[in-house]
């Protein structure tokens, strides 16, 4: 890609994001502030101009995924009790910064990784804690989107195909949590706002930077290698949950 395309995609891509994170740390507070990697060092100088960008899209798309899962528990108190595992915000640290000890696995969610704890979040007879099955079941699906990496270097490939059905899960992830409810008729999880609460569409912009920033690194990464990528043209309101490569 020529440095001028680049320039754009940066831009874009900070457009959808808050701040370019790998981690947190503490601040006077109490409460966590991102981190930022350092550039100037060795691990830089094997790395392309899209793994850099991979990097960020990753990294942007995770601190999006934390700030989700405290909205939610803040707007489902209920569920953080659920797992066991502490305050919305101590599961929100576990989650995110600990990946390297609970590999995506949770005794709370059985073991459910990717699709399948996103459609625990969304079963009406679950009783466990819909919120971390979701996030968990997101950020999962979206590191094996990436092939199972956070970072990436010279010799890692990325299959765009996998980021887009990603992206595409999320879309319909995000249009059932909107629809699902038990058998009171009751939803699964507050997201938005309610009739007769004053407006609320934060949920919904935050989703739809998630689903921006992967779509636009897979449609780069698609360009750059001219991979093809079958795109979805069923109803999102009627599609299953799209499989990896």
């Amino acid at each position: 890609m020529r440095p001028f395309g680049l320039s754009i995609f940066i831009l874009l891509l900070a457009g959808c994001g808050t701040t370019s994170n790998v981690g947190y740390v503490d601040s006077p507070n109490g409460r966590p502030i991102p981190a930022r990697q350092d550039r100037n060092t060795f691990h830089q100088l094997v790395k392309t101009d899209l793994d850099r960008l991979a990097d960020i899209e990753y990294a942007e798309n995770a601190s999006t995924l934390r700030l989700l899962m405290l909205k939610m528990y803040k707007r489902n108190p209920a569920e953080a009790h659920k797992s066991g595992l502490g305050t919305a915000e101590q599961i929100a640290d576990y989650v995110f910064e600990q990946a390297a000890v609970h590999h995506w696995q949770f005794d709370a969610l059985g073991g459910a990784q990717d699709t399948a704890a996103i459609k625990l979040a969304l079963t009406p007879q679950y009783s466990g804690d819909r919120v971390l099955a979701l996030v968990v079941g997101m950020q999962s699906m979206l590191f094996r989107a990436h092939g199972n990496k956070s970072a990436f270097f010279l010799t890692d490939s990325i299959e765009p195909q996998n980021l887009y059905n990603a992206a595409r899960n999320i879309e319909i992830a995000v249009w059932k949590l909107a629809n699902a409810r038990n058998a009171q008729g009751e939803l699964l999880l507050l997201t938005n706002s309610q009739p007769g609460e004053v407006q609320n569409l934060s949920f919904e912009r935050e989703f739809s930077k998630l689903i921006a920033r992967t779509d636009l690194l897979a449609l780069t990464l698609a360009e750059k290698s001219q991979r093809f990528i079958s795109r979805l043209t069923q109803s999102i309101s009627t599609a299953p949950f799209l499989p990896f490569r």
